[in-house]
C-alpha cells in the first residue's frame, strides 16, 4: 500500500479565538489540530481542569483529533543548572500527562534545550557529557513517564541559542538518550536552516533514522543557500519542498506533516490567513498522498 500523510497546523494558525480557529480547520478540511498556544489566551499546559474539558467538547463537537500537544518543556538553558530543571521542567510533567490523558494526543512535544555557550562549541554533546550530563537523565525521566502513559514523544529542534545546530548534534544526542529511548526528532525544517543548516535532501537522510514528525515552513534565503530572509510561502521556498516532502511521504518518515508559520522578515502585503490557505492548496495538489 502506498504512503500517505496527513496534514495539521499550529492551532495558533487560525487565529487567536480558539472557536474561530477551530472552525478554520474544519474549512480548510484538517481533521488533526497542534495544541501549543492561544488557547483561551494560554499555552496548553496552563490551561485549568475547566478549560481542558470545555476544549475537549469544542474538538469533539467539530470531530477534531490532537495530532500532537506541544508543550514548551525543556526549552530553557542548561546553564540554569539541574535543579531549577528538575524543578521547573522535568516538574510539570506529571501536569502534562494528566492534560495529555484528556486531549488523547498522539504526541506529546518537548524542545531541545539552550545553551549559553552556543557560539562557542561547535558539537554539544561532547559539551554536554563533560559539563551537563544530567541533562541526558533529565530527558530519559521525561521521556519514559510519558511514553509509559501511551503517548509518543517528540524533541523538536528550536532558533536561537539550541542545542541542535548541525544534524551531527541531533543524531549524537540521541545516540546518548540510548537505542530504547522512545523519542522520537520532530524536524523542524527552517529551524535547523536559522541555525545554520540549509535544509536539503542529504540533511534529511541524515536524520531519517530518527524522525517522527517534520514541521514545514516556506522561507526565502539571503542568497542561493544562505540565511533566512523572507517569509513565504512553502511553494516560493528557496529550499527544495517537493523533493524532500516527496521522500519523506515515501519513506513514512512523518505520518502527520505539520504547517507552521514562516520565520522571516514580512514581505509588503503578506498575509499570514493566505499563506497558509495557499500552502494548504499547494501540498494537497503536488502530493495526492496526503489524506
Amino acid at each position: 500500500m502506498a504512503a500517505t500523510a496527513r496534514l495539521t497546523m499550529l492551532k495558533a494558525m487560525g487565529g487567536a479565538d480558539i472557536a474561530a480557529s477551530l472552525d478554520r480547520h474544519v474549512g480548510w478540511g484538517l481533521r488533526q489540530v497542534d495544541l501549543k498556544d492561544a488557547i483561551f489566551g494560554k499555552g496548553v499546559l496552563d490551561l485549568d481542569d475547566a478549560e481542558i474539558v470545555r476544549l475537549r467538547a469544542m474538538l469533539d463537537q467539530r470531530q477534531l483529533t490532537v495530532a500532537t500537544m506541544s508543550t514548551v518543556l525543556f526549552h530553557p538553558p542548561i546553564e540554569r543548572g539541574q535543579e531549577a530543571f528538575r524543578a521547573d521542567e522535568l516538574g510539570r510533567i506529571g501536569r502534562a500527562m494528566e492534560i495529555a490523558q484528556a486531549l488523547q494526543p498522539r504526541c506529546v512535544r518537548l524542545l531541545a534545550a539552550q545553551t549559553e555557550a552556543r557560539e562557542q562549541v561547535l558539537d554539544t554533546t561532547p559539551y554536554l557529557r563533560a559539563r551537563h550530563p544530567w541533562v541526558f537523565a533529565m530527558y530519559r525521566e521525561a521521556i519514559g513517564r510519558l511514553s509509559e502513559a501511551g503517548f509518543r514523544v517528540l524533541i523538536e529542534n528550536e532558533v536561537g541559542r539550541c542545542i541542535w545546530s548541525r544534524p551531527e548534534e541531533v543524531l549524537g544526542f540521541f545516540e546518548e538518550l540510548g537505542g530504547g529511548s522512545a523519542a522520537s526528532f520532530m524536524w523542524d525544517v527552517q529551524n535547523l536552516w536559522q541555525m545554520g543548516t540549509f535544509p536539503s535532501l542529504p540533511v534529511y537522510r541524515q536524520l531519517r533514522p530518527i524522525i517522527g514528525q517534520v514541521h514545514l515552513k516556506g522561507g526565502i534565503a539571503e542568497r542561493p543557500g544562505g540565511p533566512l530572509k523572507w517569509r513565504s510561502s512553502l511553494q516560493d521556498a528557496s529550499w527544495p519542498v517537493e523533493p524532500i516532502l516527496r521522500e519523506i511521504i515515501a519513506d513514512g518518515a512523518s505520518a502527520v506533516l505539520c504547517l507552521n508559520p514562516s520565520h522571516g522578515q514580512a514581505p509588503d502585503g503578506y498575509d499570514q490567513a493566505r499563506v497558509t490557505e495557499r500552502d494548504i492548496a499547494f501540498l494537497r495538489g503536488a502530493f495526492p498522498e496526503i489524506e
